[in-house]
């Protein structure tokens, strides 16, 4: 790309909880796009960015915002308004794969296996009586549980339940992160991320990743400091989990709509039978992010990568112009 609005821009940042995950995957992408020989911009996401985008017409405008404005759509319905190509999914497709029950929902439609779950908002405890509704997760469910946000990222808000007197501080901290709480079966297992790539080639299943976090759960600090998580790239599974793994990722690709690339958490249990938990449409990029991990496990370039995403947006633009 070469010429007026041949530029890439990576929008980086935002108001979320996860900004400053956001900034350092937006510098590290426009790092290896600059390595790469394109002429990169990084620019935020506030009331600026709108007259920037049209000021400067990018050629592609590459999405790294995690939380809200980043994965469940809204921001790229506006690019879409603002006809500016962008590399990932659509907004439909990420909407579904930002509300965590929706895509758990779709992805047992899809015959992918995942842990009984009910999505809560706080009004449902305070209408019906705290007490009497964790009652009924705890027998229902049964121990241990996760609680989560229904949306979010990052492991934000989520906590591992071993007793019923640990839930309602689990709630508590939940809903400080969102109104909404996923309350599911606890797994035990092998922590595995999965990321899939679209290619000229078709779309695949990188290296699955094992994720040993040192305190027993994957939680924002372990996900974000360096030191406190080990990783396995290739994950240690016998070929034919790994091929299972693979199998669910690439499910969840394409049940959900999505496009170019996204992520998709599992737990493998002692059976060696994968659990889908939720998937990413905007996975993060930093040093200690699980999917560049998965491109340095399949022998492949990163910046290069980045460019062909960069050059796949470009094309569906210009395929999409009439003549």
């Amino acid at each position: 790309m070469s010429g007026p609005g041949s530029s890439v821009v990576v929008l980086a940042g935002g108001l979320s909880h996860e900004r400053d995950v956001s900034v350092r995957s937006g510098r590290r992408v426009a790092d290896a796009l600059r390595r790469s020989g394109m002429d990169v911009e990084v620019l935020d996401v506030d009331a600026g960015l709108l007259p920037a985008l049209s000021a400067r017409r990018p050629a592609v405008v590459v999405p790294l915002l995690h939380g809200a404005t980043g994965e469940d759509g809204s921001l790229r319905d506006v690019l879409e308004l603002l006809a500016v190509p962008y590399v990932g999914s659509r907004p439909q497709p990420s909407r579904r794969a930002f509300d965590k029950p929706a895509a758990k929902a779709a992805l047992t439609d899809a015959g992918v296996t995942t842990p009984a779950f009910v999505a809560l908002p706080q009004s449902t405890f305070r209408e019906l009586g705290a007490t009497s509704v964790m009652a009924a997760l705890v027998d229902t469910l049964g121990l241990p549980l996760m609680v989560k946000p229904t949306s979010g990222g990052s492991s934000l808000g989520a906590s591992v339940v071993r007793t019923a007197a640990e839930l309602p501080s689990a709630m508590v901290g939940c809903f400080a992160y969102g109104s909404t709480a996923l309350v599911e079966a606890f797994v035990p297992g092998t922590e595995i991320a999965v990321s899939v790539l679209e290619t000229a080639d078709g779309t695949v299943a990188l290296p699955a990743v094992e994720v040993v976090p040192d305190g027993g759960f994957y939680d924002y600090a372990a996900r974000y400091t360096a030191g406190t998580t080990e990783f396995f790239a290739p994950a240690r599974l016998e070929d034919t989990v790994a091929e299972r793994c693979a199998t669910t990722a690439l499910a969840a690709h394409a049940a959900l709509g999505l496009r170019d690339l996204s992520r998709t958490d599992l737990v493998v249990d002692a059976d060696g039978q994968c659990w889908f938990l939720e998937v990413n449409v905007a996975p993060g990029m930093t040093e200690t992010s699980l999917y560049p991990q998965a491109v340095a496990a399949a022998g492949l370039d990163f910046g290069r990568i980045w460019h062909a995403l960069v050059d796949r947006a470009a094309e569906r633009s210009a395929a999409a112009l009439p003549g």
